[in-house]
C-alpha cells in the first residue's frame, strides 16, 4: 500500500482516538462514537481482517454501555443527592450549554447551575438545591472516570487485536 495512504490512515485513526478521549470531558465532542469510527477507518484504509466477530461484539457492548452509563451515572449523582427530574434535565442542559456560555469553566459551572436552577423551579429550598448541584458534579466526575476507563479499554483492545 502507498506510504502516504498509510500515514493518512494512521493519522485519522489516532486523531479519532484523541477526539474520543477529549470527548470524555468535553461533551460536544463525539467521544465513544469517534473511537468506534476509528475502527472502521482502520478497516477502510488497511483491512477489516484483523477484527473477528468477537472484537465487534465486545466493542459494540462497550460502546452501548458507555452511552447508558454516561446518562445513568450523571443522573445517579443528581438523584443520589435528592434531585428531581427537573434537576436532572437542568444538569444535562447545563452540561451541554455551559462550555459555550462560560468557555473556561462552563463544563463545571453549567451542570451545577442547571441542577440548582432545575431543583429550585420545583420549589425546593436553596440549601437543598445546592446539595443537588453538588450531586450533579459528583455524577459528572464519576461519569468522566467511567468514560475514560471504558474508552481506554476500547483503544487497548483495538491495539491488542492488531498485535496478537
Amino acid at each position: 500500500m502507498d506510504l502516504t495512504l498509510d500515514i493518512v490512515g494512521w493519522t485519522l485513526v489516532v486523531l479519532l482516538f484523541v477526539i474520543g478521549m477529549a470527548g470524555t470531558v468535553y461533551p460536544v465532542l463525539p467521544g465513544a462514537v469517534a473511537i468506534y469510527l476509528a475502527f472502521f477507518v482502520y478497516g477502510w484504509f488497511f483491512s477489516f481482517g484483523e477484527f473477528d466477530i468477537f472484537f465487534w461484539i465486545l466493542q459494540t457492548i462497550i460502546f452501548i454501555v458507555l452511552f447508558i452509563a454516561d446518562y445513568a451515572v450523571s443522573a445517579w449523582g443528581v438523584k443520589r443527592f435528592g434531585g428531581t427530574k427537573a434537576s436532572v434535565w437542568g444538569s444535562t442542559i447545563g452540561l451541554i450549554a455551559g462550555p459555550f456560555v462560560i468557555p473556561a469553566f462552563g463544563l463545571i459551572i453549567g451542570p451545577f447551575a442547571g441542577a440548582v436552577i432545575g431543583e429550585m423551579l420545583t420549589g425546593a429550598s436553596f440549601e437543598k438545591s445546592l446539595k443537588v448541584g453538588w450531586g450533579s458534579l459528583v455524577g459528572l466526575f464519576t461519569s468522566v472516570v467511567v468514560k475514560i476507563i471504558l474508552q481506554s479499554v476500547m483503544i487497548v483492545l483495538f491495539i491488542l487485536w492488531l498485535v496478537f
